[in-house]
């Protein structure tokens, strides 16, 4: 049914982001629904590129006061809306949504803003209960809408993601991102001291770098991290000069971005980052969903209802009775929530999900066999020339994953064990490490079809891979732009009906040339992403 609904969104980023699940169920619902959603400009931004969007209606300070409300009323009244939905708590998203004359709205029965909702959800506090994403698909779920769980996932252009890249190209590989501050208070915040110190046994063991992120009011906390690194760094071996086998990027270690990056710009600098170290923060939800490898520090908050959403993620929290008290600044005067999280644990954490293995990405059909639009008899697969090849490939120490959209599957063409079955003939014959695959529509806008990079994330989880070491081989554009979008090289075959991407990094004919041109170029030392 074609309504057009209006879903009034929350006012900080961490929320906004675990709001991203429920938006998704709704329109997985509502798919020939007109969405649009009112935020406040501050986080707008996380939802520019969202395809499961239609319209961002801001609502800006012009609205605020009775005569705002009306006016923004007014304006939403024209839009013909059929039904509003209220992830927001306040008394005045109900009050605006009411006086706009939208005849069905629906929200959490609190803040004493009932009798303005047609479908009031009852509220127990439950959002000290359960872990915030649950607390808004629970929502949609009280009011009958059938919305499953779905890890955040913030949409981002390629143009964006190689702008990151080129502003970070400054930088040695691997790259940590960290975040000191923490909008809500100071109880949620590590020691500036203890950030150092970890970042300085980071360069001086891996040879990287490290880039520090923050906020305007940061600028003080990002400076005293700076200080205390380069002073640090004065006792840290001088870096090499790059060579063929050395590390790739460039020759800074640090790189102070606090204050100065828009909150588009802070994305896409954070999908850069090889890990992430970061408090209980808005930037600490941009990580898990942008896919960056996160360590995440609680004292003062619980993870159990604002934690990291997927996997590949640390949480380190303190086992104290104190912990977590949800104050803004510490009733003891102590922060010793904070006190008690080590260097030593945090680091250790950081050295366990940071990835180093490289590996060769390969999309199947077209590319490993013949595709015999959407697969699925036995007797229609039929490997390419040259896969015998690739086993080459592990003498310079690459993975082989499979990587490859199947919504033959979704559409009731493709079984599903099958497809598995096919994939693992890769794995038991030809000696692949992994194979991963999106069984989704391409309207279902999920963080795993390619070109989008959520295979490769996975991967990089399961088996350890560092991406911007790594190849990506297929015989379409998507293949081309996934390697772009996470770093890694492009390898365009011409096995398939496409014969030149303007994303490749190379051009072949068929496997073998594929593997000739990977393995001549991984001896070289030379496996730097393409900027």
């Amino acid at each position: 049914m074609s309504e057009k609904i209006l879903v009034r969104g929350v006012n900080w980023i961490g929320d906004a982001v675990m709001t991203m699940p429920a938006l998704k169920g709704l329109r997985k619902v509502y798919h020939e629904s007109r969405t649009s959603l009112l935020v406040k400009p501050s986080v707008a931004p996380i939802f520019e590129k969202d395809p499961t969007i239609e319209e961002i209606i801001l609502y800006e300070e012009k609205f605020q006061g009775i005569i705002g409300k009306l006016r923004l009323a007014q304006r939403l009244k024209k839009k013909g809306f059929s039904k509003a939905i209220l992830f927001q708590n306040a008394f005045d998203a109900a009050l605006i949504t009411f006086l706009a004359g939208i005849p069905e709205r629906i929200g959490y029965n609190r803040d004493s803003r009932g009798k303005f909702l047609t479908k009031r959800i009852p509220y127990h506090n439950d959002d000290r209960k359960v872990h915030h994403v649950d607390y808004y698909l629970n929502l949609l779920k009280a009011t009958g809408i059938s919305a499953a769980f779905s890890k955040p996932w913030i949409f981002l252009s390629l143009d964006e993601r190689l702008a990151a890249r080129e502003k970070m190209s400054v930088l040695r590989r691997p790259v940590l991102g960290i975040n000191p501050g923490a909008a809500y208070g100071s109880a949620k915040r590590w020691l500036p001291a203890r950030f150092a110190e970890v970042t300085a046994w980071f360069m001086r063991d891996t040879k990287g770098s490290v880039v520090i992120f923050g906020g305007a009011k940061e600028g003080d906390i990002a400076n005293e991290i700076e200080f205390l690194v380069r002073r640090k760094g004065g006792t840290l071996p001088p870096h090499p000069p790059l060579s063929k086998g050395g590390q790739e990027g460039g020759s800074l270690s640090v790189l102070n971005l606090a204050g100065n990056t828009s909150l588009r710009e802070l994305i896409a600098l954070i999908s850069e980052c090889d890990v992430f170290l970061s408090n209980d923060s808005g930037p600490m939800h941009i990580a898990y969903a942008v896919g960056t490898p996160l360590v995440a520090l609680f004292g003062s908050t619980s993870p159990d209802l604002t934690g990291p959403v997927g996997e590949g993620n640390v949480v380190i929290r303190p086992n104290l009775p104190c912990s977590p008290c949800f104050e803004r600044t510490c009733n003891n005067d102590d922060r010793q929530c904070m006190y008690d999280i080590l260097s030593e644990d945090v680091y250790l954490a950081i050295k366990k999900i940071l990835q180093k293995k490289p590996a060769v990405f390969f999309d199947r059909d077209g590319t490993l066999c013949e595709d015999a639009n959407y697969l699925s008899r036995r007797d229609d697969f039929r490997p390419l020339p040259g896969i015998d090849d690739l086993a080459a490939l592990r003498s310079l120490g690459f993975s082989l994953i499979g990587v490859t959209n199947q919504s033959g599957i979704a559409r009731g063409l493709v079984d599903e064990d099958f497809a598995r079955e096919i994939n693992n003939v890769f794995v038991e014959r030809y000696g692949f490490d992994d194979f991963f695959y999106c069984p989704h529509l391409p309207e279902e806008y999920c963080s795993c079809r390619k070109p989008e990079p959520g295979m490769l994330h996975d991967a990089r989880y399961k088996c350890g891979i560092d991406l911007k070491k790594s190849y990506v081989v297929g015989d379409k554009d998507a293949d081309m732009m996934l390697a772009r979008a996470v770093g890694a090289k492009a390898v365009l075959v011409r096995t398939g009906r496409q014969r030149d991407s303007a994303h490749a990094d190379y051009v072949a004919e068929g496997l073998k040339e594929a593997v000739d041109f990977i393995m001549k170029d991984g001896r070289s030392g030379d496996v730097e992403s393409r900027a």
